[in-house]
């Protein structure tokens, strides 16, 4: 039943709006920290958004019948990171703040739905090791960006915290990239040998 769901047109269809659309919305709300980012860090920036925009972009081929392998490598790790991500740093501005506005729960809310889509279409993808590294160098260089050049996404009220936030981005993108390899490569060597 959910593979049937999965693979509707019309679902695809719908799939492929909601994330375009959230996309743009994504810039949109970075587009006060992006007027103020040097442009040699623009693409790295925005991390969110582009997750999705990666998704967007096997969705559309994934509707007329085609893979791209190097996409779905970037936006399966790269959902799951950042989705994790933001729903982690909303809950952390709600215990230190003490209070979270609909944003908050609008951003927990679909960020965890980022996070899910992404691995509900593991099946589905075509990633081999060349792939799962090309996403892996993008999401290690972006932490080295996000926390070394200070480009990170703006939570005011976590700014005492970014060692430790970068720490933990550290570690969660390594999480990313280990389960994208287990339940992708991994798996599918252990097809191949009848396991």
């Amino acid at each position: 039943m959910v593979n049937y769901i999965l693979l509707d047109k019309r679902f695809l269809v719908l799939l492929f709006f909601v994330n375009f659309f959230g996309t743009i919305y994504g810039y949109m709300w970075y587009r006060g920290q992006l007027s103020i980012t040097p442009d040699i860090f623009l693409a790295f920036v925005p991390d969110s958004p582009t997750a999705s925009l990666f998704f967007t972009i096997f969705l559309f081929f994934f509707i007329f019948g085609r893979n791209v392998p190097y996409i779905e490598a970037l936006a399966l790790v790269t959902l799951f990171k950042y989705g994790i991500w933001a729903v982690v740093m909303n809950i952390l501005t709600l215990i230190i703040g003490g209070e979270l506005g609909w944003q908050g729960y609008m951003l927990i809310a679909s960020h965890g739905a980022m996070a899910i889509q992404g691995l509900l279409y593991i099946p589905y993808y075509k990633i081999k090791r060349r792939h799962l590294a090309v996403a892996a160098i993008w999401t290690l260089h972006n932490d080295v960006i996000d926390y070394v050049f200070g480009m990170m996404p703006v939570y005011s009220i976590l700014t005492d915290y970014m060692k430790e936030i970068g720490y933990f981005t550290f570690w969660l993108s390594m999480l990313s990239i280990f389960i994208a390899y287990m339940l992708t490569i991994k798996r599918d060597t252990r097809s191949n040998h009848g396991l």
